[in-house]
């Protein structure tokens, strides 16, 4: 039997049972619920109570609302994806995989905007602060003034702000706060909400701006309750693979700018740099192009990207082909392959495929379909397309060729980086490249066999 005030949590999707069973009823995971008392110690720390108010006051939608307020921090990439700097009251949650550089570029972000008279703090729960002094020494940065501390103890943390006034608090992480209001362990469900709650409570009241940092579990997803993820105002992802130098911060949720809003940085000795011009750095202009490899022109978040798509369609050596693919999604992969059996009558039944995207960037968006496509023909037929050429269009299960959004911002990001052509979508009225369209898909894959790159 269940203790007076205990609840059973679960670790995964935070919901709360009254008993434990061994599969949580709610995400249906396994061995996740874990005992946590709900009762309060005396002298525990009291969440603050919303006012009463005695009624509302409706305001209408044409009512003019002014531009809030942003504290640029100077790190432009990060301004970018938070659109155009960091709201005064918000809070933003940063999750990334371990070694990643989430502490390296939130104590950047900190340096600069104390660097340019924003009062900065930044908190870890993980590093003593000779370890945070050391890593700025480090990357230059010990002249800025910043404020650290090394705290888990949510009540401390929360007297601390309010006793001294800061812009800008860096809380390195929700993962290491405790509070003593609950006798679950740091890091569970009912501690990370507590603690994302009270200091977002904290931030809207000040006018403080809050940026948490987030652990991930090995599926990549923040960990601990989604409602965290609701709390916050924005919610950041920072990504890399291991092996390249590239870092990317994406906006996956973001009240006050653009979702889908990329920074790209590139990890060095001294910490990340920026990186201007995202296209120039993901693809190789050298030498010939060789079979296999489009170049495709993206979209992320508001900037034109270019980036390769590489192919290769191999003979199995086994009864069962292999499919790999990174960077991209495999099951777009899996429907590519079967259009183009249905469609263009190609087989690979029994040939291996591998499909992957240069400099380690994640491409969501169904316009790599005729860019992936066009690089797994090329493969096949062992023929390069053209140097000088860029691909993009979305492929339907049909065969069809379907324009896409932003078709021109496409073009010319393409013809400032010395592109001339494009294959993809009917051409737009006017274009910076010259374009070949195709309608169908089996008239492109005869393009990329036959080599026939004029205007269509």
């Amino acid at each position: 039997m269940a203790r007076d005030g205990a609840v059973y949590a679960c670790q995964s999707c935070g919901a709360v049972q009254t008993r434990w069973t061994g599969q949580c009823p709610a995400c249906g995971a396994w061995n996740t619920l874990v005992e946590e008392l709900t009762s309060r110690p005396p002298g525990a720390l009291k969440l603050t109570k919303p006012t009463r108010r005695a009624g509302l006051a409706f305001e209408g939608l044409d009512a003019a609302t002014p531009a809030p307020p942003r504290i640029v921090t100077g790190v432009e990439e990060w301004d970018r994806v938070c659109g155009g700097g960091v709201v005064p009251g918000s809070a933003i949650l940063v999750g990334g995989d371990p070694g990643v550089g989430k502490s390296t570029l939130l104590l950047q972000v900190a340096a600069s905007a104390a660097r340019r008279g924003a009062r900065c703090a930044y908190i870890s729960g993980e590093e003593a602060i000779e370890q945070v002094r050391s890593r700025a020494q480090r990357m230059g940065l010990a002249d800025a003034p910043v404020k650290l501390a090394a705290e888990t103890a949510l009540r401390a943390i929360v007297d601390g702000l309010k006793a001294d006034p800061f812009d800008l608090v860096v809380i390195d992480s929700i993962q290491t706060l405790w509070s003593d209001a609950h006798e679950a362990g740091p890091g569970s469900v009912t501690q990370v909400r507590a603690a994302a709650g009270e200091l977002v409570r904290l931030a809207k009241k000040r006018g403080l701006a809050v940026i948490l940092v987030g652990h991930v579990t090995k599926e990549g997803a923040i960990a601990g309750p989604r409602v965290v993820e609701h709390m916050v105002d924005a919610v950041f992802a920072f990504e890399g693979e291991r092996g390249y130098p590239f870092r990317i911060l994406r906006g996956a949720k973001n009240r006050f700018g653009a979702t889908d809003e990329i920074g790209v940085f590139e990890m060095g000795d001294a910490g990340l740099a920026e990186v201007k011009n995202p296209s120039a750095l993901f693809l190789d202009t050298s030498g010939e192009r060789a079979a296999g490899a489009a170049v495709f022109a993206g979209i992320e978040g508001s900037r034109p990207v270019l980036v390769e798509i590489q192919a290769l369609v191999a003979p199995s050596a086994y009864g069962t082909p292999r499919r790999a693919v990174v960077g991209w999604d495999s099951g777009r992969l899996a429907m590519i392959l079967a259009v183009l059996e249905a469609r263009c009558g190609l087989s690979f039944g029994d040939r291996d495929v591998y499909l992957n995207v240069a400099g380690g960037l994640r491409i969501s968006e169904p316009a790599a379909d005729l860019a992936a496509a066009a690089a797994l023909a090329s493969s096949a037929f062992d023929v390069a397309l053209p140097q000088d050429c860029v691909v993009f269009g979305e492929i339907s299960l049909s065969g069809e060729v379907r324009p896409v959004s932003r078709m021109d911002s496409r073009l010319k990001e393409a013809a400032k980086l010395g592109f001339r052509r494009a294959f993809g979508p009917a051409d737009p009225e006017s274009s910076a490249l010259q374009v070949t369209g195709a309608s169908r898909l089996a008239d492109a894959i005869q393009r990329v066999h036959d080599g026939a790159w004029d205007r269509s």
